[in-house]
């Protein structure tokens, strides 16, 4: 029997029927940067806002882990079977430790969190996700957000399909005049503003600070403005001061803050474990009045189901092991980071403080320093700098959407060791010199000319 052989179309998508996220620049930044620092290992690397890796210990898994069984069957009084099911099984969706969170941001931050307002979340970036989505109603919804900013929010925000409205940043951060300008104008607009995202310690990237003042003061603009305040704590507790200022979230009487945290800094960013703190009323909810958090996880049960039980553990034994203080916990890393940020700071001044046109911030603690420099700084100038130079950073514009931010580079000084950072230095300020040299040659105009658009001078 002849057997009639025919074409068969190969299934084909059209990228202008996928979600618009994904043609977007923001979506690119993270894999962008780990394609350079996969293609030059050996590169000197500033870029990645990673933890340090020094203190890693394997057999801590399996401590912490064996803590929190104990915490199970001794402080909570469960049978071998019960502790076992709560590792094994899916568990509750809003987590395992929120008890054990609550604590803990007693301990370290003078939280005051009910256990029933956290969701513990699979990273902070769940957790961003979970609140845009639920906040996002309609076409009319937006949130404010400082420029630049983290682009994992931009990320979350495309994802949820919420617009980000920029407010610009000052020399400590988000700029609280033109918050209230941005604000009232996207209202005048017909927009309705649902939170602001801010980041008040060492915001990833320009790692400035809220003062004091400000916090209160922005506290104000939201009771008065009636908006929520979304504060991203990633970075909080790596504070190389004498004194750490309050959070956002200690300050807050009349509940205007969400309260994101993260233990990818302080407890191990492979465990993927992150909370919100959501302790608003939700009026009209069904099945009667309740907690944002509760809303929060009626989410997640649909996203991630929950956040993996034994992640959970090993966080929460790492709580127990140090009586839930985060600072205890990470006293060693924080005085690396403190080393590292001073170091970084110095060789900077050592190499380029005699160029004028070449400045930088000063944080005080964090893992990021941004500098501003008279040339182009784009992913072009990236890989020639890991090519010619070895020696990676953060090109500002992916913080700003690619629309801003040409004329800034963002040091991470969190994942080097003291020898590494001098290479570093050395191999960075060897690319400015280049840059500077050819910026003063005939025909360099593009390289020195005026911001570009949207840029701050």
């Amino acid at each position: 029997m002849e057997i009639l052989q025919t074409e068969i179309a190969v299934a084909e998508l059209n990228a202008a029927t996928l979600h618009a996220s994904l043609g977007d620049v923001s979506m690119e930044s993270m894999n962008l940067l780990n394609q350079v620092a996969d293609t030059y290992p050996d590169a000197v690397s500033f870029a990645a806002g990673r933890p340090y890796e020094g203190f890693y210990d394997v057999t801590q898994i399996h401590e912490y882990l064996q803590v929190f069984c104990d915490h199970l069957r001794t402080r909570l009084g469960l049978s071998e079977t019960e502790t076992a099911r709560t590792l094994f099984q899916y568990g509750a969706t809003k987590g395992i430790i929120g008890d054990l969170v609550a604590r803990s941001l007693a301990v370290d931050e003078g939280i005051d969190a009910d256990p029933a307002s956290v969701v513990v979340t699979v990273g902070c970036q769940e957790a961003m996700f979970l609140l845009l989505r639920a906040l996002r109603a309609d076409d009319r919804d937006a949130v404010l957000a400082p420029s630049p900013t983290y682009v994992g929010l931009t990320g979350a925000a495309l994802l949820a399909d919420m617009p980000v409205l920029p407010v610009r940043t000052a020399a400590d951060g988000i700029d609280l005049d033109d918050l209230v300008v941005q604000l009232r104008r996207a209202r005048g607009d017909g927009r309705r503003v649902r939170a602001c995202y801010v980041t008040p310690d060492f915001a990833n990237p320009v790692g400035v600070s809220l003062p004091l003042a400000d916090r209160h003061r922005l506290l104000d603009i939201a009771a008065d403005e009636d908006l929520l305040l979304l504060e991203d704590n990633a970075y909080g507790l790596l504070n190389s001061a004498a004194d750490r200022p309050p959070t956002l979230k200690a300050l807050d009487r009349h509940r205007r803050v969400v309260y994101l945290g993260s233990f990818a800094k302080t407890g191990m960013p492979g465990a993927r474990v992150g909370y919100v703190v959501a302790d608003q009323r939700v009026a009209g909810a069904t099945g009667g009045d309740t907690l944002f958090a509760d809303e929060l996880s009626k989410l997640k049960s649909m996203l991630t189901v929950n956040t993996s039980p034994i992640a959970q553990a090993v966080i929460g034994g790492k709580l127990l092991a140090h009586d839930c203080s985060l600072v205890a916990a990470n006293r060693q890393e924080t005085e690396v980071y403190r080393r590292n940020l001073r170091q970084v700071l110095d060789g900077l001044d050592r190499r380029l403080g005699d160029r004028a046109s070449v400045t930088w911030n000063v944080p005080t603690g964090g893992f990021f320093i941004v500098l501003t420099v008279p040339f182009t700084v784009d992913d072009a100038l990236l890989e020639h700098a890991a090519r010619r130079h070895g020696v990676l950073f953060t090109p500002m514009h992916h913080f700003y959407g690619a629309s801003a931010g040409f004329r800034q580079l963002r040091l991470s000084i969190s994942t080097l060791t003291g020898a590494r950072i001098e290479q570093g230095l050395d191999r960075l300020a060897a690319l400015i010199d280049e840059r500077l040299g050819e910026s003063d040659a005939p025909g360099a105009r593009e390289a020195t000319g005026e911001p570009l658009p949207g840029e701050v001078a």
